[in-house]
C-alpha cells in the first residue's frame, strides 16, 4: 500500500486526514475475498458477539473458533492451508470493524501472498516453516509495520512510514506468522479505553454501549469477536489487561523487557522512568505463552540488548509437589470494586478454598494510592509536553480521557533532573517496601513460604460506560512494581441485578475518597442493568521476572476452580 499522502504535513485538515484514513480502512475491507457483508449500525444489536456467524461460511465459522494451540496443529497437518485460514480470518476481522469499530486497515493483499508461500513451503519440504506456520496474528497499529502507516492515535504523525518491521513483527515472522490485520488505539496511547479523532471510539462487542478498553482495545474487540484469535498488544499502566478484562479474553502484561519492544510508534520515545512492555491477547491461555515463549526462544536480547537475557522456563519446574499460595485483593482501599467484580472475586475464592492444591491467604494492600501518585508523577516526566505537541501539530481536539491523564493529573509536572531523580527513588523505595510485605507472607506458613501469587480485580468493574474509565489503580499498580500479569475470564457475565445484590452498597455507604465517589456514582447511575452481558475478569499478578512461574499458577488456578483455559467459540 502506498503510504498516505492526505497529510497535515501537505497542508490538509486534521478532519480530511481523518477522513481519507477511515476511507482507506474501507477500501482495505472491500478487497477481502469474498466481500465482507455489508452491516448498517442500526442492525448493530447491544450484544453483537453472536452476529459473524450469521454471515460466515460453516467453514470460516471452524476455522475463526479453533484456538491458537489446536489451529498450528491443523495447518501443519496440510488439513488446513494457510491461505484458508488467512481468508476466514480477514474475513471476520472485517465483520469485527462493522461491529466495534476496532479496526485501522486489514492486509488482505500481504496475508495471502504471505500464507501461499507458506502453504508452497509446506508442500515442498513436508514441515512448518516455525512453530506458529500460519497462524494470523493481529497488531496494534503503533507497532512498527514496515511500508504502513504508523500514527499511534495522532492525526498529526499520519503519514509516518517505518523502514522495517517492529522487532516482535520480525520475531513473529521468522516463526511462520501471517499478519493480515491491523487495530484501534487512542489518541496519546494513554487512555483506558480507545478512541481517537482518526477513528472514533471502539466499542465492546458484547455490549456496544461499554467501552472495549485501552489503549489496546481495537485488539480486545477483535479477539472478542474471534476477528484474531491471538493479538499484539502494549502496556504501561493497564492497555493490555483492561481490553483483555472488558471484552471477557486472555491477556499478559509480561515483566518488561522480556519481550521486545524495538520499532514502537510513540511521543516520549527514550523515557525509562516508567517503562511499558510488548504482550499479547488471545483466546486461550495457552495461545499467551505460546506466543511468549515463541519470541523468547529465538534469544531476543541478542538484538535489543536492554532486554533480560533469560530462556522460557518449562512450566514443569514450578509447584511439582507443594500447594500453590494465593494472596487476594478484594478491595486496594482507595476504589471499592463494583458489585459482579467482588461477586466473582468471592465466588471463585470459595472453589479456591475447597482444593487441597491451593491455599488461600488474604492480602492486605499497602498504600495503593501513594502507587498512584508515584507513577503518575513518572508517566509525562516533560510535563507531557512531546504529547502537547504531537496533538497541537494537527490542530485536532483533545479528547475527554487525553485530557484526565494528562492536563487534570495533578501529579503531572515538568521534571528538574534532581526532582526526576527524587521520583524514580520513591519508585524503588514503594518496589522494596512492597516486595519486603511479599517477603513477610512467609510467617503465615508453617513451611516458612511466602505467597506465590495475588488475585485481584483488574479494574473498579466490568467494562465501563464509554469515556468513563478514570480509575487506573487496579492495573497501574502493577505496572509502578514491574510485577507480570494475566488477565482471564471467570466464565460468567453481568446479567440480573438479583444476582449482584448480596455484593451491593450498604444503604449508607460513604465513598473512601474522590476516586470512589467517583466510581460508586457510576454503578448508582447505571446498575447492573447499565453493564448487561458483559463479561467478568479477573487478574492473577505473579513476581517481577516471574512470568513462567505465573503462568504455571494460572493453569493450577483455573484446574482447581473448574474454569475454562479458552474462551468458548
Amino acid at each position: 500500500m502506498a503510504p498516505a499522502t492526505v497529510t497535515i504535513a501537505n497542508g490538509a485538515t486534521w478532519q480530511d486526514v481523518a477522513a481519507d484514513r477511515q476511507r482507506y480502512r474501507d477500501t482495505t475491507i472491500s478487497e477481502v475475498h469474498p466481500p465482507v457483508p455489508e452491516l448498517s449500525l442500526e442492525e448493530r444489536p447491544l450484544n453483537t458477539t453472536a452476529i459473524p456467524k450469521k454471515f460466515l461460511t460453516e467453514e470460516e465459522i471452524e476455522v475463526t473458533g479453533t484456538d491458537v494451540e489446536e489451529l498450528v496443529k491443523k495447518i501443519a497437518s496440510g488439513e488446513w492451508t494457510s491461505t484458508a485460514v488467512a481468508t476466514a480470518f480477514l474475513r471476520r476481522a472485517g465483520l469485527a470493524q462493522k461491529l466495534a469499530n476496532c479496526i485501522t486497515e486489514l492486509l488482505p493483499k500481504k496475508a495471502l501472498t504471505r500464507a501461499a508461500e507458506l502453504d508452497q513451503y509446506l508442500a515442498t519440504y513436508k514441515k512448518p516453516i516455525g512453530p506458529l506456520h500460519g497462524v494470523p496474528i493481529s497488531v496494534k497499529e503503533h507497532m512498527g509495520f514496515k511500508g504502513e502507516d504508523a500514527n499511534a492515535g495522532f492525526v498529526g504523525w499520519v503519514g509516518q512510514v517505518p523502514e522495517e518491521d517492529s522487532l516482535i513483527l520480525q520475531y513473529l515472522w521468522n516463526s511462520g506468522a501471517v499478519f493480515y490485520a491491523r487495530t484501534t488505539q487512542p489518541q496519546t496511547l494513554m487512555h483506558l479505553e480507545t478512541s481517537s479523532n482518526l477513528y472514533g471510539a471502539t466499542v465492546n462487542p458484547h455490549n456496544t454501549t461499554l467501552t472495549a478498553g485501552g489503549s489496546s482495545g481495537g485488539e480486545g474487540a477483535l479477539v472478542a469477536l474471534r476477528g484474531s484469535i491471538l493479538g499484539i498488544g502494549s502496556d504501561i499502566g493497564g492497555s493490555i489487561r483492561s481490553p483483555a478484562a472488558n471484552n471477557g479474553v486472555f491477556g499478559y502484561k509480561p515483566t518488561c523487557l522480556r519481550l521486545p519492544s524495538d520499532g514502537w510508534a510513540v511521543a516520549m520515545h527514550g523515557a525509562e522512568s516508567i517503562l511499558g512492555t510488548t504482550g499479547p491477547l488471545s483466546t486461550s491461555l495457552e495461545g499467551l505463552r505460546l506466543f511468549s515463549k515463541v519470541i523468547v526462544d529465538q534469544k531476543p536480547w541478542l538484538r535489543q540488548p536492554s532486554l533480560t537475557a533469560m530462556d522460557w522456563k518449562s512450566s514443569a519446574e514450578f509447584f511439582p509437589d507443594r500447594k500453590l499460595r494465593v494472596g487476594v485483593i478484594y478491595s486496594d482501599n482507595v476504589v471499592r470494586p463494583h458489585p459482579p467484580i467482588l461477586r466473582a472475586l468471592t465466588e471463585l475464592v470459595a472453589k479456591l478454598k475447597q482444593s487441597s492444591n491451593i491455599e488461600v491467604v488474604d492480602w492486605n494492600p499497602w498504600k495503593h494510592d501513594l502507587a498512584w501518585s508515584i507513577i503518575a508523577s513518572l508517566y509525562f516526566a516533560d510535563g507531557g509536553a512531546d504529547v502537547k505537541a504531537a496533538i497541537a501539530s494537527s490542530g485536532e481536539p483533545w479528547l475527554p480521557l487525553s485530557k484526565f491523564i494528562l492536563l487534570d493529573n495533578p501529579h503531572v509536572k515538568e521534571h528538574t533532573i534532581a526532582s526526576l531523580w527524587e521520583a524514580v527513588s520513591a519508585r524503588e523505595e514503594y518496589r522494596t517496601k512492597y516486595a519486603q510485605l511479599w517477603n513477610e507472607t512467609a510467617r503465615s506458613s508453617p513451611e516458612g513460604r511466602p505467597i506465590d501469587v495475588i488475585l485481584c480485580p483488574t479494574g473498579f468493574g466490568v467494562a465501563p460506560k464509554l469515556e468513563t474509565s478514570r480509575y487506573w489503580g487496579y492495573t497501574s499498580q502493577w505496572n509502578l512494581l514491574d510485577y507480570p500479569a494475566i488477565v482471564f475470564p471467570v466464565a460468567d457475565r453481568v446479567d440480573a441485578p438479583e444476582r449482584e445484590k448480596p455484593f451491593e452498597y450498604p444503604e449508607d455507604y460513604k465513598p473512601i475518597g474522590e476516586e470512589d465517589k467517583y466510581v460508586y456514582d457510576l454503578w448508582r447511575q447505571n446498575g447492573a442493568e447499565g453493564y448487561k452481558d458483559a463479561p467478568i475478569s479477573l487478574q492473577l499478578v505473579g513476581r517481577r521476572n516471574h512470568d513462567e512461574q505465573l503462568f504455571k499458577a494460572m493453569q493450577i488456578l483455573l484446574e482447581e476452580a473448574g474454569l475454562p483455559a479458552a474462551v468458548p467459540a
